[in-house]
């Protein structure tokens, strides 16, 4: 039980943060690679994996997130919101050299945390990690570990491996080791096609084929073991959509039980280790209009599932409305205070 002070905290699990250009970073580097970065012109690089940075994705009402103030006055006022957990992507996630993008991720924490998260105590961080070396990304975990403001880690749904292999579980020891969430972010390294038939056409199939990569990445952290092997980690899928976690639920338990002697690790079914383990982001929601149907997706998914969410700043709703779920003022706040309090262990062990 939540205590009462706690209780009325309304919670946004996902809005996004732009890093203005490489430039910003350079003074967060260390000498060597500040001499790199400047001299290789790196910093005038556009390193951008976030299409927050795209005109038409973002609201004609609310600008991109390049300042706090902006936050304030388009989110974090407007919704009543109490606490904001940012997510920043950017290209240090994608970079083929490790070295360098495990240089970039620490001054983009460390920027994240001089430009936002002190300037606004609402703001919450994830930290992002340089996944092309789990070890080194595990090490940033416990840098980051002793500031508490911030409660997750990210990950892209599309990189160079299936994020269940067991390369990357340094990443998972250490994030249940010190109480962060894993999210998993749509999003690419762009270096290998989002179709196993090849490159698409046109962004609208990419965006897309976002919700497919988080399938695939779920799957893999399923199957291979990841939450048996770490039964205190909570994933939050992030810009994934809803509503095809039924029917991916509905076949994975089928094919479980006539297979499961190929993955004897998994004790329980999978949509058993979803349920416990695994929470989705509100937005973008892409269900129906109709609100008895809304209602019986919420159920077939299950409320303790879903976390609210704006997005900001994407286009993902019309008005100041972000919820789908009207007149439903119980379940809103199980969806804003009781589950994400639930899920981040971090928050919850500091505000309780």
């Amino acid at each position: 039980m939540l205590q009462p002070l706690v209780s009325e905290k309304k919670i946004d699990c996902d809005i996004h943060i732009t890093l203005p250009s490489t430039a910003k970073l350079v003074p967060y580097l260390d000498d060597y690679w500040r001499e790199q970065v400047t001299t290789r012109g790196i910093d005038r690089l556009e390193l951008t994996s976030d299409i927050s940075n795209i005109g038409p994705a973002i609201r004609p009402d609310w600008k991109l997130g390049a300042d706090v103030q902006t936050i304030q006055n388009a989110v974090l006022d407007r919704f009543g919101t109490d606490i904001a957990i940012c997510n920043c992507m950017y290209g240090a996630q994608a970079v083929y050299n490790a070295d360098l993008a495990v240089a970039l991720c620490r001054a983009m924490n460390d920027w994240m945390a001089d430009e936002f998260l002190s300037k606004d105590e609402r703001l919450r961080g994830s930290v992002v990690l340089p996944w092309q070396h789990p070890q080194k990304a595990a090490e940033e975990i416990e840098r980051r570990a002793a500031d508490r403001r911030f409660v997750q880690v990210s990950l892209l749904a599309g990189g160079d491996t299936p994020l269940g292999r067991r390369a990357l579980w340094p990443i998972y020891a250490a994030a249940e080791a010190h109480g962060f969430a894993v999210g998993i972010q749509a999003g690419t390294a762009y270096r290998f096609a989002p179709w196993t038939n090849g490159w698409p056409s046109y962004h609208i199939e990419d965006q897309v084929s976002q919700s497919v990569g988080i399938q695939s990445q779920l799957l893999s952290m399923i199957t291979e073991g990841v939450f048996e092997e770490f039964p205190k980690l909570k994933v939050v899928l992030t810009d994934s959509g809803v509503t095809w976690l039924p029917p991916f639920l509905w076949r994975i338990d089928k094919l479980w039980r006539g297979l499961r002697m190929e993955v004897p690790w998994l004790k329980r079914s999978p949509s058993e280790i979803v349920s416990q383990h695994v929470r989705m982001t509100l937005q973008p929601f892409d269900g129906p209009d109709d609100a008895q149907l809304v209602q019986e997706l919420v159920e077939q998914i299950g409320e303790h599932m879903l976390l609210f969410s704006t997005d900001y700043p994407r286009w993902n709703f019309d008005g100041a409305d972000a919820a789908p779920l009207k007149g439903q003022p119980e379940l809103m706040r199980k969806l804003r205070t009781e589950n994400p309090f639930e899920t981040y262990a971090r928050l919850r062990e500091d505000l309780t």
